[in-house]
């Protein structure tokens, strides 16, 4: 099977997670510069076989887009074109940041390390991912 990605892109960092050829479980991949996705997708493409990429979108609490919006959406569009062959799929993340946060902590991570952004970036992918491989099975079950 092929893998999932997923992208949790800000203005500065993307975290990336990926599935396992099974496609049961996520795994915090990596956090990278924004303006580097599209070479990282690039080489990651041509080493591994991606059927999905999953990128969370963050909406406020009416359900509207947030102003992190203008960072992400252009993003989207490259990487659609770059990769014709790949489904693009957008996710809600409300709250993933506080949810990776908390893993963190339940992690046993230090303040310190809770501080590091880039493993807040990479958890929350990851939390996106889940949550996309749940829907995914939930609507293959009905």
């Amino acid at each position: 099977m092929k893998r999932y990605l997923a992208l949790d892109i800000g203005q500065k960092k993307t975290g990336i997670a990926v599935t396992d050829e099974g496609r049961i479980i996520s795994f915090p991949l990596t956090t990278i510069p924004t303006f580097e996705v599209e070479i990282f997708l690039t080489k990651y493409i041509l080493e591994n076989e991606v059927e999905k990429i999953i990128v969370g979108i963050p909406k406020q609490m009416n359900n509207t887009y947030s102003q992190s919006m203008k960072y992400i959406e252009p993003v989207f569009n490259r990487l659609r074109k770059i990769f014709p062959d790949i489904i693009f799929i957008k996710i809600d993340e409300r709250f993933t940041s506080k949810m990776a946060f908390q893993t963190m902590i339940n992690a046993g991570l230090s303040k310190i390390q809770r501080q590091d952004k880039t493993i807040v970036d990479k958890i929350s992918a990851a939390i996106i991912l889940d949550s996309y491989l749940d829907k995914e099975k939930f609507e293959n079950r009905t």
